[in-house]
C-alpha cells in the first residue's frame, strides 16, 4: 500500500475553528475516536480528509472500532485509512467520503482474520 497523495494535517486549534468546537471538545473527539489523531512533530494533527462539511466524517467512528476490533493499532489504523488499498481502488477515507461504508467495513474486518 502507498500513498495515494499528500495528506493535509490539521492541529487541534485548527479543528477549534473548522468544527466551531473548544478544544476540550475536540480532545473529546478523539478520545470517543469519533475523530483519529497522530502526534507529527510532537504536534496531535488530524488528516483533514477525516472531516466533512464541517463535521467529523461520520461514518469514521464506526470504521475505527471495526479496525480495532480487527487487531489495528491507532498508527496502523491512520495507516491503512490513508493509503491506497488494491480492493477498494482508492483510499479507505477515499471510499468512505464517497459512501462506500459497507465495502470499507468488509474490508476492514477481512484484514483482521
Amino acid at each position: 500500500m502507498t500513498d495515494s497523495t499528500p495528506t493535509d494535517w490539521l492541529t487541534v486549534p485548527d479543528l477549534t475553528e473548522v468544527l466551531g468546537l473548544k478544544v476540550s471538545q475536540v480532545r473529546r473527539l478523539i478520545e470517543d475516536r469519533a475523530l483519529l489523531a497522530r502526534k507529527i512533530d510532537g504536534v496531535w494533527k488530524v488528516p483533514a480528509s477525516f472531516i466533512q462539511d464541517g463535521e467529523p466524517l461520520p461514518q469514521l467512528r464506526g470504521t475505527l472500532v471495526v479496525l480495532g476490533d480487527s487487531g489495528f493499532s491507532e498508527d496502523e489504523a491512520m495507516d491503512w485509512l490513508l493509503s491506497d488499498e488494491d480492493s477498494l481502488g482508492v483510499s479507505p477515507i477515499d471510499a468512505l467520503r464517497a459512501g462506500r461504508k459497507a465495502e470499507v467495513r468488509r474490508v476492514a474486518q477481512a484484514l483482521g482474520f
